[in-house]
């Protein structure tokens, strides 16, 4: 077992997992803390990293594309404070941190563990029920249902529907972008059926962050969500197989066999009627014809 404490955080591996507990130090993100615990599994590494500095170094883990839920839905755009895959590490501790990075590679090489991209996600993204506030809404999610509530800084246009539940079953994409300089990020669901190019302002299915603390718990919000979607990379289900087609010949076949069949009947009722059949043997004829019918 590997083990590394620090006040960021701790990581610790056992040979099948590493466990990531964020610290409680005060510099700590919000949004780190709130996601909490995270158990990684061998198989949805692709590497892990070590970066010395002159006062701290930093861990970093390198996930395999596709693992994990939060990384597809932020696509990148975590920055350091809030990327739950790194940890500072002070001087005094770069022995360990390197111990931590050979017991990991060495993990990996052993279990021949690749490092493509993975079709299914293999974390199960932030725990629910959910729910974070910031800029102009609320986005809360159950783990069936995304419920976006407007406050009093909500566009007139956006807010006159009203509150709005979205079934993940009628969401199609989820997109989270934090605010950059002077452009405002947004939470944005796609719904099924229907497509909009409006702006996230007068959007009723996104709320728009404005770069405050709390910002960053909305990516908590479209992770959970994406967890519940489709794998981007999952094969498309199968069509149902059409009915062969039948040979025309076939099919001419068993239509002039019916023809032949419906004579035949009208032969033997002729005959019956005629006094030449029996009622029993016009009976077992017919039964004949009917079951070949």
């Amino acid at each position: 077992m590997a083990e590394i404490i620090q006040k960021d955080g701790t990581w610790i591996f056992d040979g099948d997992a590493l466990r990531l507990t964020p610290g409680r130090d005060k510099n700590v993100s919000l949004l780190r803390k709130t996601l909490g615990e995270l158990v990684v599994p061998l198989g949805a590494l692709a590497g892990i990293s070590f970066e010395q500095g002159r006062k701290s170094g930093r861990l970093r883990l390198r996930l395999r594309d596709g693992a994990d839920p939060l990384l597809h839905a932020t696509g990148g755009r975590l920055g350091e404070p809030h990327d739950p895959y790194q940890l500072v590490v002070e001087s005094d501790r770069y022995g360990v941190a390197e111990y931590v990075v050979d017991e990991v590679r060495n993990a990996l090489m052993l279990e021949q563990v690749p490092a493509e991209p993975v079709s299914e996600y293999l974390l199960p993204g932030p725990a629910v029920p959910l729910s974070a506030a910031a800029g102009d809404g609320t986005a809360s999610f159950d783990g069936e249902q995304v419920r976006l509530e407007w406050n009093w800084k909500t566009e007139d246009a956006k807010a006159a529907a009203g509150a709005r539940t979205l079934a993940v079953t009628d969401i199609a994409a989820v997109e989270w972008h934090p605010a950059a300089g002077l452009e405002n990020g947004y939470l944005r669901f796609t719904v099924k059926n229907a497509p909009t190019k409006a702006p996230p302002k007068y959007d009723p299915n996104s709320v728009e962050p404005w770069g405050f603390k709390k910002d960053p718990l909305m990516a908590l919000v479209a992770a959970a969500v994406q967890a519940r979607l489709p794998h981007p990379a999952a094969p498309a289900p199968a069509a149902p197989e059409a009915p062969a087609p039948q040979p025309e010949a076939a099919v001419s076949a068993r239509e002039d066999d019916h023809d032949a069949l419906l004579r035949r009947l009208r032969e033997l009722g002729e005959l019956h009627r005629g006094g030449v059949l029996t009622d029993e043997e016009f009976s077992l004829a017919k039964q004949a014809i009917l079951k070949r019918m």
